[in-house]
């Protein structure tokens, strides 16, 4: 069995918090698993924005950029997503157990890109 990547990881962590009903902690979790994917697809595609990393720290904005220059409308929709948990889910905490299981899914498509 191989090891999984740290964008599975967080996404079965998620899956086992929204179970227990932890909207907050799953929102982010599910957040960081595409935040992570986003940066190993920039390693992978060795995109423009890694030049632009300061000390190896990505900002918000350089995580848009880099999703922007992958390129795909399906990437896209997964960000912006996962934004919305990260923003809504963790930060204002204002995001229903309904909506997360609803966009859940489509989180979990990140997997198909790496």
């Amino acid at each position: 069995m191989l090891p999984l990547t740290s964008a599975e990881a967080y996404l079965q962590e998620a899956d086992e918090l929204l179970e227990k009903g932890d909207i907050v902690q799953a929102s982010e979790k599910y957040y960081k698993a595409v935040e992570e994917a986003i940066k190993a697809l920039s390693r992978k595609y060795n995109l423009g924005v890694l030049k632009r990393l300061r000390h190896g720290r990505w900002s918000s904005g350089l995580l848009f950029d880099a999703v922007n220059e992958l390129g795909s409308d399906e990437l896209k929709e997964v960000w912006y997503i996962a934004w919305e948990l990260h923003v809504d889910g963790f930060h204002e905490m204002v995001l229903t157990g309904e909506r997360l299981r609803l966009v859940r899914d489509k989180i979990k498509k990140i997997l198909n890109y790496l």
